[in-house]
């Protein structure tokens, strides 16, 4: 039922905007210099890799100084990319991991294996579904970069305090996973985006 779900939503989003992610490509290639799509490795259902994809917002190459964005104002973000990170368009291209079957519209935001490696034998069950474009730990943490931005060390920040938090709300999501669950995470995702 779920995956049906996934199919149907991922198709028709696709389909209906195709021409907003003609536009947006076009505004990434006129701003910065690089691909459309970013490309990162995830670590996905019963810890198989896939490839993640999302709207380039950051320069070329920007991964080399750290997996993690700190700020709004981090440097090495595009003008246009501050913009789609903040209303979550960026993440549209994962519809496509959806329909491929890679990831889930619902489901615990995948992790690069950096951090899945630091994981706890009860923290792993997250492994065991299909990661996906959002979730609880989505909403709550919508602002999770501008709470690095403020941390004097964001990787301990991110390890110690926000990802075990994150982690939380992925269990309570296993534990009422469910079509009924998921319409109420999408319609509260969309709720925060647009009041935030």
């Amino acid at each position: 039922m779920k995956r049906l779900f996934d199919i149907f939503f991922s198709f028709w989003g696709l389909f209906f905007i195709l021409p907003f992610f003609i536009l947006i490509s076009l505004l990434i290639i006129l701003d910065s210099k690089g691909g459309i799509f970013y490309q990162q490795v995830r670590v996905g259902k019963n810890q198989k890799d896939f490839k993640l994809l999302k709207f380039r917002t950051m320069k070329p190459a920007s991964d080399k100084a750290g997996l993690l964005t700190v700020g709004s104002k981090d440097s090495r973000i595009t003008k246009i990319g501050y913009y789609l990170r903040k209303l979550k368009i960026d993440e549209l291209p994962q519809l496509i991991n959806v329909l491929k079957g890679d990831m889930s519209i619902v489901g615990p935001r995948p992790e690069v294996r950096k951090y899945t490696n630091l994981y706890s034998g009860e923290q792993q069950k997250v492994l065991l579904i299909k990661p996906g474009i959002t979730d609880y730990a989505s909403i709550d943490y919508i602002d999770e970069n501008r709470l690095l931005g403020e941390s004097k060390n964001p990787e301990k920040t991110y390890i110690e305090e926000i990802m075990p938090k994150k982690l939380e709300l992925n269990l309570k999501y296993i534990n009422e996973i469910g079509i009924i669950t998921d319409f109420k995470i999408i319609f509260k995702t969309i709720a925060k985006i647009v009041s935030s």
